[in-house]
């Protein structure tokens, strides 16, 4: 019993790391209209913001990577405590660099910051992933992560309200230019993190050594589960992060709804607040407890995560109805996926691609709020995807973890060719780059089930 409390309170104070990168993750969204407007940027010119911050996963997860290869796992060396502290300090200097970025309004000198920010995070999602899924039992490992990510996508929630208030209200109104309106929020991110670091330093977490053999070599991408689920993360950060990336954009003053960005950044807190609702239930789901309870207290927190996002951004409920019908079909994809990791993934992917092309094919409303509710069928994919494909890997699990957060590129890349096709064909059009994304991970989700043999190993690719 008092092992079971020690793991209870370490994954409460790992949620508020969830939370706090999830928070600066979305601050991003905020920034790309802002900065776009500021240096007069083209799409594709703004899409580098979430090219040099997500381009820094895929830097950092590499020479990670590289260095198992060398060394051993660096995690199992410093320890996950370590590892979390080093992503802390990082992170701090990432949101310091904001400050002279603004000061000498150099576009970038914040692209700069932003990579360094992603680098902390990177460290932060190696250490911190792994760790929740071993706090417990290796059945409940995704309720667990879908849980922590809930959280996580409850930073992104309050992220475009409070940070969009701080840049777009507070300092920008009140006469900053050229960039300086980021100075003191990031500021006070950074002093966040560096308090963060100290905290963990003293605190007491449990010690877990990983006793596989660290093995040379790409051995683990044999196994067809982790080799097409790098593809498979790759395209849903893309996905997901593309659209977060362009919403501001899509329902601003010269696209569909012609809403200054003032307006615009609340209806970022429902597509990121959906994430969090989905994933709520997602943790619940693949719970062990009876459907009875199960169902009850899915339909208690999908309500009471929707009131608290609709309690922040304070709009009338006659103009969120549609979100509120989003959420029960969500609801009843959970029930008909019953809990199985790949046909929920599956099922999910399949609402998405439906919303992106109501999205694209519709115009007003109908296509503002497909597009938010893309958000919420999101949820779960991370946790799904991760681990489904580590399942099995035994002794290749830490390169094949490696190789996950690496293929975090996709949130990189795809919002930079969505710009690009934006600039040319125009924005509507250019969301056909999520919706091809959401195709791979329906072949995913259904063919993940058939990469097992019958005593739950995974096949290796022959």
């Amino acid at each position: 019993m008092e092992v079971k409390k020690d793991y209870t309170s370490s994954l409460i104070i790992l949620t508020t790391l969830f939370f706090m990168w999830g928070f600066l993750t979305c601050m991003n969204d905020i920034l790309i209209p802002y900065l776009k407007e500021i240096f007069v940027l083209k799409y594709w010119q703004a899409m580098l913001i979430q090219f040099c911050f997500f381009g820094a996963y895929f830097i950092g997860s590499l020479i990670y990577y590289l260095l198992s290869l060398r060394i051993g796992d660096p995690i199992n060396k410093v320890g996950y405590k370590n590892g979390i502290i080093i992503g802390l300090v990082v992170s701090g200097i990432g949101c310091l660099m904001f400050f002279p970025a603004a000061q000498f309004k150099i576009y970038g000198f914040f692209l700069g910051a932003l990579f360094v920010l992603g680098l902390g995070f990177t460290m932060l999602q190696i250490a911190a992933n792994p760790y929740v899924a071993i706090l417990g039992s290796p059945e409940t490992a995704s309720s667990r992560l879908n849980m922590s990510q809930a959280f996580n996508s409850l930073g992104t929630t309050i992220a475009p309200i409070l940070g969009g208030y701080l840049i777009y209200e507070y300092f920008f109104s009140s006469g900053s230019s050229g960039g300086e309106a980021v100075k003191i929020p990031y500021i006070i991110f950074g002093m966040i993190f560096f308090l963060g670091a100290v905290v963990f330093k003293f605190l007491k977490l449990p010690k877990f050594v990983n006793e596989d053999e660290v093995v040379k070599g790409t051995g683990a991408l044999k196994f067809k589960n982790l080799s097409y689920g790098t593809i498979a993360i790759f395209m849903y950060v893309g996905g997901e992060v593309t659209i977060g990336s362009f919403l501001i954009n899509f329902i601003g003053l010269h696209n569909i709804m012609g809403l200054e960005e003032i307006l615009a950044k609340n209806f970022l807190a429902y597509y990121w607040g959906g994430t969090m609702i989905g994933r709520f239930s997602g943790a619940l789901s693949l719970s062990a407890m009876k459907k009875t309870k199960k169902y009850t207290l899915m339909i208690v927190l999908s309500v009471l995560s929707f009131a608290l996002i609709f309690f922040i951004t304070g709009m009338e409920f006659q103009t969120v109805l549609p979100y509120v019908l989003i959420i029960g079909l969500n609801f009843i994809a959970f029930i008909i996926g019953k809990g199985i990791s790949g046909r929920t993934l599956g099922l999910f992917a399949t609402m998405c691609v439906f919303l992106v092309a109501l999205a694209i094919f519709s115009s007003g409303s109908l296509a503002m709020w497909a597009l938010i509710g893309v958000g919420i069928f999101n949820s779960i994919m991370w946790s799904n995807i991760f681990t489904i494909a580590i399942d099995g890997l035994g002794k290749y699990t830490s390169q094949g973890s490696s190789l996950l957060i690496m293929a975090i590129l996709g949130a990189a890349l795809i919002p930079l060719i969505q710009g690009v096709i934006a600039d040319i064909l125009g924005l509507q059009t250019s969301f056909i780059v999520p919706l091809i994304c959401y195709v791979y991970i329906i072949f995913y989700g259904i063919y993940s089930s058939r990469w097992k043999l019958k005593n739950n190993e995974i096949q290796p690719l022959k």
